[in-house]
């Protein structure tokens, strides 16, 4: 029998690394979210600005097109709030600079639940292996919750020790737990459709290739289209 989580936290911070990589790890769970009455927040960790296989394409306007593109997609899925922390691609550290800011932003909101990459998902078949920044953003997630934000002593000028609950880990390979995005699922289509500069050849097809996957994950949930997590459960 799947786990469906049909639970509503009250406050949602998602941390992931590049500007789309929030509405296509859970868009759908953060639309549904939101619309539930919950507090999503969105934090991006890079800038974006080598997110194209574009030699000639201006780094500098890339960062502004990226942003702009997130924002338009955060109104889509209803976000209460999104910040960047501008790291530059590619450059991220397991550092203390690094946790010190997931650390500073997870006391300051105070989240339920906080969804990250799965920093143990790394190879995917034959075809794909999981981006440095999205390995490096999940672990430094991880290591930002426990025990660095609930410990008074971690970071100590970070603002008061807050202990999340739950943390929801995405592009697992390991699912253990799963939303119901039936209800928002075109939302998410549509708001990974926003950033276009990640499709030179246009973003038409990303609602079918968002609706096939999450029918995919549908199937294992038992419902007509689903997002997929594996759970850690804090306490708090």
């Amino acid at each position: 029998m799947a786990d469906l989580l049909t639970e509503v936290p009250g406050i949602v911070l998602a941390i992931y690394a590049h500007p789309d990589d929030p509405d296509v790890s859970c868009g759908g769970t953060l639309a549904a979210w939101a619309s539930a009455g919950c507090q999503v927040h969105t934090l991006i960790c890079t800038d974006g600005g080598k997110g194209t296989a574009d030699p000639s394409c201006d780094p500098d306007d890339l960062v502004r097109d990226r942003a702009a593109e997130a924002a338009s997609a955060a109104a889509v899925l209803g976000l209460t709030g999104q910040e960047h922390l501008g790291f530059p691609d590619g450059e991220l550290a397991d550092d203390d600079v690094f946790r010190g800011a997931l650390v500073s932003v997870v006391r300051r909101l105070r989240p339920d639940t906080v969804l990250c990459p799965d920093p143990t998902a790394v190879f995917f078949g034959q075809d794909y292996f999981n981006h440095r920044d999205h390995r490096i953003t999940g672990f430094a997630a991880l290591d930002a919750v426990a025990p660095a934000a609930a410990m008074p002593r971690y970071f100590p000028d970070a603002g008061p020790a807050h202990q999340v609950s739950t943390v929801l880990l995405s592009g697992t390979l390991e699912p253990d737990v799963w939303v119901d995005i039936s209800e928002t699922v075109d939302r998410k289509g549509e708001a990974v459709g926003c950033h276009r500069s990640q499709f030179p050849d246009g973003a038409e097809w990303a609602a079918t290739a968002v609706r096939l996957a999450a029918e995919d994950a549908g199937r294992l949930a038992g419902v007509a289209c689903a997002e997929g997590f594996r759970r850690l459960r804090l306490g708090g």
